[in-house]
């Protein structure tokens, strides 16, 4: 990875951080895109006290502001030369909207990432060979798109009840396989590849927004059962780093290997349908 740049969302914390520890370790470029400054600063400190590397990076960057998405862009492409990888990995469950009045999980999980992604193919392009990298979640099995109440609303679900906003929470990692999809097909005859990813279970910061009755029951489960983010990162370092997956581009990855989507993550027609939506949300057609 020497000589070569990497931007990862969420990458002061969980997943992202140990993502960015590792390619920091080969030699890469790391930029942390994420919305807490201390927070990044303390990341970039451990992973210089890890790995000797001088070159990590923080930019500011909230996902749940597509005016920030925008800034964070127009501030990329003016001071960084190239990118050559890409990774989506920042997420929330959460109830709540964001400053353009999306879901909360819809905007950061999905739409945010959509946009940023968009804005930054053609410095990919350039490149060579670069690799956008989205984290969704087996839990995009039990999520539903409704299109028509996305459209009313701009929510794929809201309510008083946790399960309410979990069920929203499942559908935004169905976006994330839907989008890589969807953008595989776009990329077709370029040098890029995109793939989307299941980390596992993972203890993470992930509910750091749910109330704190919900918190006393996920946080002993969680310390029981969940991999630790070192594990929780080998499936996104495996789409980053292993050579010859550029056929499987599009496909979803878990335990490091490429697995077969349930029936809706296999819908071309809605795939399409989400990214014309997007386009239209986020303000790019």
């Amino acid at each position: 990875m020497a000589g070569k740049t990497v931007v990862i969302t969420g990458g002061n914390t969980g997943i992202g951080k140990a993502t960015a520890l590792h390619l920091a370790r080969r030699g890469a470029r790391v930029i942390l895109a994420c919305r807490n400054r201390d927070k990044a600063e303390a990341a970039i400190a451990d992973i210089h006290q890890e790995t000797g590397s001088t070159d990590v990076f923080y930019m500011q960057l909230d996902l749940a502001s597509l005016k920030s998405v925008r800034c964070f862009t127009e501030t990329f492409l003016k001071t960084e030369k190239r990118l050559d990888l890409l990774i989506n990995n920042a997420g929330l469950v959460a109830d709540g909207r964001t400053e353009d009045g999306f879901g909360i999980q819809f905007g950061v999980n999905h739409l945010g990432h959509f946009l940023l992604t968009c804005q930054l193919l053609e410095r990919l392009k350039e490149a060579g060979g670069g690799r956008v990298i989205t984290l969704s979640s087996m839990a995009y099995r039990w999520g539903h798109i409704d299109f028509q109440t996305l459209a009313e609303t701009k929510h794929l679900g809201t309510g008083r009840y946790s399960w309410q906003f979990f069920s929203a929470y499942c559908s935004s990692k169905l976006c994330n396989v839907l989008f890589t999809q969807e953008l595989a097909k776009r990329l077709e005859g370029t040098n890029i590849t995109c793939y989307s990813v299941h980390p596992g279970v993972v203890k993470t910061e992930l509910s750091r927004n749910v109330s704190l009755w919900q918190k006393f029951f996920i946080e002993p489960i969680a310390t029981l059962l969940f991999l630790d983010t070192e594990a929780g990162a080998q499936t996104t370092l495996h789409c980053a780093l292993q050579e010859g997956i550029e056929p499987l581009s599009g496909r979803y990855f878990s335990c490091c290997a490429v697995q077969e989507v349930s029936g809706q993550a296999r819908d071309n027609a809605v795939a399409r349908k989400l990214w014309e939506v997007s386009e239209k949300f986020s303000g790019l057609s």
